[in-house]
């Protein structure tokens, strides 16, 4: 299966932009559903965005919608999550993860492979 390496991740301030990576190792890529996820100390897993294996169809949380765009690069297995307009709130640990066998979107549980995780800090 994929091994996942995010970077991009750092210090903004609000109204600021980033751009995220995540790189896959492994030539089945394009196999596999992906999605990013964010945690802040104490709180579960919030899923953010998601895109389908040719990146076809995409799907965001109501409180990135219009802000942040996913997108994939299938010849250079990567993902990306380009995210404008940043507010402190979104200031999380951002996680990649991919489902093999596509099962929800939504839910963390359903990915099998996750990354190590970056860190956005958006400062006011």
């Amino acid at each position: 299966q994929v091994q996942l390496v995010e970077s991009g991740g750092g210090l903004v301030q609000a109204g600021g932009s980033l751009r995220l990576s995540c790189a896959a190792s492994g030539r089945t890529f394009s196999n596999y559903y992906m999605g990013w996820f964010r945690q802040t100390p104490g709180k579960e897993r919030e899923f953010v965005s998601a895109i389908t294996w040719s990146g076809a169809n995409t799907y965001y949380a109501d409180s990135v919608k219009g802000r942040f765009t996913i997108s994939r690069d299938n010849a250079k297995n990567t993902m990306y999550l380009q995210m404008n307009s940043l507010k402190p709130e979104d200031t999380a640990v951002y996680y990649c993860a991919a489902q093999k066998n596509y099962r929800t979107t939504y839910r963390a549980t359903a990915y099998d492979v996750w990354g190590q995780g970056t860190q956005v800090t958006v400062s006011s």
